[in-house]
């Protein structure tokens, strides 16, 4: 017989998954040209990894009451949607249960810890940041912070110097290429006017540099918490829960290694 509360888990975990399936494929796809495709991306990525940490939470919490889940204040008031207390508090729950992870033990990767910071105040704010302007209150752009974050320290430190030389030569080289009526008009992710062919270009070849490099890491967070529930999902078992699903089937694409993450771009469908 299927409970109430055995329901509840499993429509938000699918919930979730489609979030984060949504997010993995379209923040592949963002760049200066496509801006809105940043903000579906943040939207899917931060509600996607909210949920999915406050899974873990939860369960973590039920293993040890008898199966009673925290109150809704301790969700509302402590945790909100703040992605970067609910990793802290992931942290203290491997720690503390000796839960050795088969991937990443932690998320302190500077990279890591850059996507975490950008899509937890996207959460907490940052997505209203045109409408924040607009009023007269404190306006931060989270396709900038990305940029500075994310995307910049990836391009630095994954990108080859061979292949950021191939990109500087090829936008200096379609600059050079007649083009009378060519108009460009585009805003960088930074916030600075793009005007030129050049400076498209160069910006076009690092985002296609990048790309598959950011889809990567932000896989490596969602599979982070895949596997923390996972491995509560085998303790709340363990300790007599029947009510919990099996996560492992509906999160099973999340839980594979670098190598297969890099065969994929699409995760929006099976």
């Amino acid at each position: 017989m299927v409970t109430e509360t055995f329901g509840a888990l499993g429509s938000e975990a699918e919930f979730t998954r489609e979030m984060l399936t949504s997010g993995a494929t379209q923040i592949r796809k963002a760049n200066y040209a496509s801006q809105g495709t940043y903000f579906q991306s943040f939207t899917s990525l931060s509600t996607g990894l909210e949920r999915i940490g406050k899974l873990c939470l939860m369960l973590d919490h039920c293993i040890d009451h008898d199966g009673r889940f925290p109150d809704a204040s301790y969700m509302k008031d402590e945790i909100c949607h703040k992605i970067v207390v609910i990793y802290g508090k992931s942290t203290s729950v491997i720690a503390r249960r000796s839960v050795r992870m088969r991937f990443l033990q932690n998320l302190e990767d500077p990279i890591h810890q850059g996507i975490l910071t950008v899509l937890s105040e996207f959460a907490q704010g940052d997505r209203y940041c045109n409408i924040n302007l607009l009023v007269g209150k404190r306006r931060s752009d989270p396709i900038a912070s990305w940029f500075k974050q994310v995307d910049g320290p990836l391009y630095e430190s994954c990108v080859t110097q061979k292949s950021k030389e191939a990109i500087r030569r090829n936008s200096a080289t379609v600059a050079g290429l007649p083009a009378p009526y060519a108009l460009v008009r585009h805003t960088s992710e930074t916030g600075s006017d793009i005007t030129n062919v050049e400076e498209a270009s160069y910006r076009t070849g690092m985002w296609e540099a990048v790309a598959p490099y950011r889809q990567l890491y932000v896989l490596q967070v969602i599979r982070y918490w895949v596997e923390l529930l996972y491995s509560l999902e085998d303790l709340a078992m363990k300790a007599g829960n029947q009510d919990v699903p099996c996560f492992g089937e509906m999160f099973a694409p999340f839980y594979n290694p670098n190598s297969y993450f890099r065969t994929r771009k699409t995760w929006d469908h099976p």
